[in-house]
C-alpha cells in the first residue's frame, strides 16, 4: 500500500473546518481506501451506497443518521441525491454532534445537489490517482506509462495493467455514465473518447469530431464537458492578455490520466510509448498534470498566439504570475516564443521543465528545471 499522508492531512483539516466535506474524484482513484483510514468500514458511521446493507440502513435517513456522533462517511453519495436535504438539516444542528464526509465520483448531479442543498456548509476536496509527489521520481517512467489509478500502477505486469484499464473503460461507459444520468450509447462515447485521445495536447476544435461522428458541434461540446466533469479530461483554458496580437481562444484538451490516454491510443509498453507519435504530447500532459497537483495555483491557463508563440502553463499564485514550458529534450534552449511570453505577459519567471538532472539559467528570469523539482511545487520550480 502506497501511503498518501498529504492528502489524508488535507481531508482531516477540511473535516475540522467544515461540517460537511465532499471528497470528489474518479472511480477507483482511492477515495474509499482513504476514507477507511478515517472511519472503520465495520462501524455504524460508515455507509457504502453500493452495499445493499448500507442502502437498507438508510431507508429512513433521518432516523439512521440523527443519533450518530463523530465522523460519518457516506460513499458513492451521488446514488442517493435525496440525502442532501437531510444532511443540510443535520449539519445545521448546534452543537454539532457529527460531521459528514461524502465520497462521490464527481457526478454533475452530485455537484448540483450539493450547491443547492449545502451551500455554505460543504467544503469540496478533489483527488486523483497517485501523484509523483506520493510515488517519488524513481517511479516516474512507470507512472507516466501506466497512469495513477492504484490498480493500474500496482499491477504485477504491463499486460495485467492493460487488462485492468480496458475493464475500467468498459465499466465506466456501460455502468457509471448511465448512473450520472447520461443516455449516450457506450459505443458512441468510446469512439468520441478515442478521438479526444488524438487531440491530447492540442487546441480543441469541435468541428472535426462532429463531422466524423455525424452529430452537432453542440453535442460534441456536451460530450467533452461531461468527460471534464467526471475528471477524465482537463480543458485548459487560454489566457487572454491585453496585447495587440491575435490570440488562441479555444481550450487545450489533456487526459488527466496518461494510463487511460495510452490505453485508447493502443500503447501497451514503454517501447510502444517511446516510439509513438504522441509521445511528446503525452509527456507534456503528464508534466502539466503533475505540476498542477503539486503547485496548486489559484488559476492556470495556457497562452498562444496565431503567430506561433506559446506557453504551456501560465500560473497565478497570489500576486505572482509565472510560466511553465514542458520540453522533452536533453538540453532546453531559449526561444523567441519564451522571450515574447515574458514581455507580453509580464511573467515574473519562466521555468522550462525537462527530463534532465541539471538546473541552469537560460536568460534573465528563465531557467531550465529538472522534472525532479515538480514534487516540491512552486518552491521547487520558482525558489525566491
Amino acid at each position: 500500500m502506497i501511503k498518501r499522508p498529504q492528502l489524508l492531512d488535507t481531508v482531516r483539516a477540511a473535516v475540522r473546518r467544515s461540517r460537511v466535506v465532499g471528497l470528489l474524484g474518479p472511480r477507483q482513484c482511492g477515495k474509499t481506501t482513504l476514507a477507511r483510514q478515517l472511519v472503520d468500514p465495520r462501524s455504524p458511521n460508515y455507509f457504502d451506497l453500493e452495499d445493499p446493507d448500507s442502502v437498507a440502513r438508510l431507508e429512513q435517513p433521518m432516523v439512521a443518521l440523527r443519533e450518530l456522533k463523530g465522523l460519518v462517511v457516506i460513499d458513492e453519495v451521488q446514488l442517493r441525491p435525496e440525502l442532501f436535504p437531510v444532511l443540510r438539516v443535520l449539519a445545521d444542528r448546534s452543537p454539532v454532534p457529527a460531521r459528514f464526509l461524502l465520497l462521490g465520483s464527481a457526478a454533475p448531479a452530485l455537484l448540483r445537489q450539493s450547491s443547492e442543498s449545502l451551500a455554505g456548509r460543504m467544503q469540496l476536496v478533489t483527488m486523483s490517482g497517485f501523484g509523483l509527489q506520493e510515488l517519488g521520481l524513481a517511479r516516474h517512467p512507470r507512472h507516466w506509462l501506466r497512469g495513477g489509478f492504484p490498480r493500474a500502477f500496482l499491477a504485477e505486469t504491463d499486460a495485467a495493467c492493460v487488462s485492468w484499464r480496458q475493464d475500467f473503460i468498459t465499466m465506466f461507459l456501460q455502468r457509471d455514465l448511465p448512473q450520472f444520468g447520461v443516455s449516450i450509447a457506450a459505443t458512441a462515447m468510446q469512439r468520441f473518447w478515442t478521438m479526444v485521445a488524438h487531440y491530447h495536447g492540442q487546441v480543441w476544435n469541435a468541428a472535426e469530431p462532429a463531422r466524423s461522428l455525424g452529430i452537432s458541434e453542440t453535442s460534441v461540446r456536451r460530450y467533452l464537458d461531461l468527460l471534464t466533469d467526471v475528471f477524465m479530461i482537463r480543458q485548459l483554458q487560454p489566457w487572454h492578455a491585453n496585447v495587440s496580437k491575435r490570440q488562441v481562444k479555444a481550450p487545450k484538451v489533456y487526459f488527466r490520466d496518461t494510463g487511460l490516454l495510452h490505453q485508447l491510443l493502443g500503447i501497451r509498453s514503454a517501447r510502444d510509448l517511446l516510439t509513438h507519435p504522441k509521445c511528446g504530447a503525452s509527456w507534456e500532459g503528464y508534466v502539466i498534470e503533475e505540476t498542477l497537483k503539486a503547485a496548486a495555483p489559484d488559476e492556470a491557463y495556457f497562452w498562444a498566439t496565431h503567430g506561433g508563440a506559446e506557453v504551456d502553463l501560465v500560473l497565478r499564485k497570489g500576486r505572482r504570475w509565472l510560466g511553465v514550458e514542458c520540453k522533452r529534450v536533453d538540453a532546453p534552449r531559449l526561444t523567441s516564443s519564451m522571450r515574447q511570453a515574458l514581455r507580453d505577459l509580464k511573467l515574473e519567471r519562466l521555468a522550462v521543465l525537462y527530463p534532465g538532472t541539471r538546473r541552469y539559467r537560460l536568460a534573465d528570469a528563465v531557467e531550465a528545471v529538472p522534472l525532479a523539482a515538480v514534487p516540491e511545487g512552486l518552491t521547487g520550480l520558482f525558489p525566491r
